[in-house]
């Protein structure tokens, strides 16, 4: 039988087309997405350990969530009453972890102005629900990968309710069904793999609860790669290219159009250099 890749997402923002952003968390920026990391099945123990010896390290019992990390609330609340240098030595050991853990990035980010610009007009409230892009995309994308590396892949979100499971269930059903649902005329340049394809790399689907080792370095790998679209300089972002820790850091230049992660609908953003 062919090796396994582990394909563990999580999401980022609300799926919804309309909403008013607010602020966004300090950064300014709208987006929805899913993604996380790629791993080897045989190499996932190796990750899981890295995992477990930095948490017991730092004491830690509860999640890595990075929103409550980056805002040092609820259990990172802690961060906020350290002092400089045990904070600083904290967020360097996180990046060690991340940075040494066996797996790539990949993720598909749907700028949510962008997306309205190009689709409201013409679509009004028959617009998808951003996760139907952004997980046909990440997912395939994925499959690409495994397919290329001789590989099948399981694809593991992370656990939400009992609707946007079913959600995702029936997105990832439909792949392997009907293959990608974007319009061929459009979506032919990305190359994207045959209905036959999909449903022979497409192995599994099993979502993760968020006290899932894996689940949480997905989560951790997430907001970077979203930053990155927009920012070339986000220093947690630049140093995971740096480290060569995201997918278009193994991939042939050629290839990164199609397999590298989707900066969907970005067509009017002003990357930051």
């Amino acid at each position: 039988m062919p090796g396994i890749f582990n394909f563990y997402l999580d999401d980022s923002g609300p799926r919804q087309p309309d909403r008013d952003p607010g602020k966004r968390a300090g950064h300014g920026y709208d987006w929805f997405a899913l993604g996380g990391i790629i791993v080897k099945d045989e190499e996932e123990a190796a990750a899981r350990q890295l995992h477990a010896d930095f948490c017991a390290a730092w004491n830690i019992d509860y999640a890595l969530h990075s929103v409550e990390i980056r805002g040092r609330t609820d259990n990172f609340l802690w961060l906020l009453h350290a002092d400089k240098p045990k904070r600083e030595r904290f967020y360097e050991e996180l990046y060690e972890l991340m940075r040494n853990v066996p797996v790539v990035g990949l993720a598909c980010v749907v700028d949510r102005p962008g997306y309205n610009d190009k689709y409201k007009e013409k679509y009004a409230d028959k617009r998808w629900q951003l996760c139907k892009t952004a997980f046909s995309i990440a997912v395939e994308r994925a499959a690409k990968y495994a397919l290329e590396n001789g590989r099948r892949l399981r694809v593991h979100p992370e656990r939400c309710n009992k609707d946007d499971d079913g959600v995702l269930k029936g997105y990832y059903r439909d792949l392997k069904a009907n293959g990608m649902p974007f319009a061929a005329d459009t979506s032919q340049k990305y190359g994207p793999l045959s209905q036959p394809q999909l449903n022979e790399t497409l192995f599994d689907f099993n979502p993760k609860k968020k006290s899932s080792p894996m689940a949480q370095l997905a989560d951790l790998y997430l907001w970077p790669i979203c930053m990155g679209g927009y920012h070339a300089s986000n220093r947690p972002y630049q140093r995971l290219i740096e480290d060569g820790k995201l997918i278009e850091c193994v991939l042939p230049a050629d290839a990164v159009g199609a397999l590298g992660t989707k900066y969907s609908c970005f067509e009017k953003v002003t990357r930051k250099p």
